[in-house]
């Protein structure tokens, strides 16, 4: 199954005419602008998602900062996006993927095949010199019926042990999982048994994802195998999609830990781990 979609690929899909649902997921840490910034640029026709309210709901210290939303929800969001029965879904950020591989994955999750990432995302498309436009797009309502369940994932009691019987993956920045550095989190370190893999590494300067090869040769070297269960974990969720994006082009399918670091550290029986060791 494809991942991604190339801009010049996505050009020619748009300029025949092939039924395409453009998703602009403008969103980063620390930055609450997303929508002005897709207001002043995007590609055309692009709908804006708002990721902190459509794809996530109201942050819970149980459940984590962006736990996932109910599935009846993401369904209305999903049609009010003007996603409709056999269309392809193109997502994006200008942001290397970072925030658009979370809607991605949960299209994916909620059984919808056809949805692939813009390789490179916005800045692949404007270094193409492709158009792009300004102004808010309000699509027609869509009709798309979205079901559950289709990606794993894991929870909080399968965390603690997963170490032990498979590959725990750490999406976070190096100094996030060694505790040196804690934005945002109550506690700083790591779950024990974890196994630091940034997920920035999987792009080039460029933003896009690495090669294939490229990429399987990365997380061999981390421990990935195909007869070793494989799980990820960001800071609240969003980041670690694009890690099981990554996976995925490798060749390596894996399991989400929805509520990540941000559920982890916020209950004080779980046990955090700081340096570079598990």
């Amino acid at each position: 199954m494809d991942t991604l979609i190339a801009a010049a690929e996505l050009k020619a899909r748009l300029d025949s005419g092939a039924r395409t649902v453009l998703l602009d997921v403008r969103w980063a840490l620390g930055d609450p602008h997303g929508r002005e910034h897709y207001l002043g640029a995007h590609l055309p026709g692009a709908v804006y998602v708002d990721l902190a309210t459509e794809l996530a709901g109201p942050a819970d210290p149980s459940r984590g900062r962006h736990p996932l939303p109910p599935g009846e929800q993401f369904q209305q969001s999903a049609r009010g996006w003007g996603i409709g029965s056999g269309d392809v879904v193109v997502a994006y950020d200008d942001t290397g993927n970072l925030a658009a591989a979370r809607l991605w994955w949960m299209l994916r999750n909620a059984g919808f095949a056809d949805v692939f990432l813009l390789d490179g995302g916005l800045a692949a498309w404007r270094a193409a010199g492709f158009p792009l436009d300004a102004g808010l797009v309000q699509p027609a309502p869509g009709d798309v019926s979205l079901s559950g369940d289709a990606m794993p994932v894991i929870d909080a009691g399968q965390a603690e042990f997963w170490g032990q019987q498979g590959l725990l993956l750490d999406a976070r920045a190096g100094e996030r999982y060694r505790g040196e550095f804690e934005p945002v989190d109550p506690r700083a370190g790591h779950i024990p048994g974890a196994v630091s893999a940034p997920t920035a590494d999987n792009v080039g300067a460029d933003g896009r994802f690495l090669p294939a090869d490229e990429l399987r040769e990365r997380f061999t070297r981390l421990g990935v195998r195909p007869d070793v269960p494989t799980a990820v974990y960001c800071g609240s969720g969003v980041t670690a999609a694009h890690e099981i994006a990554a996976l995925e082009i490798a060749g390596f399918p894996a399991a989400l830990y929805p509520g990540s670091f941000s559920e982890w550290s916020n209950d004080p029986s779980n046990e955090v781990v700081t340096g570079s060791g598990k």
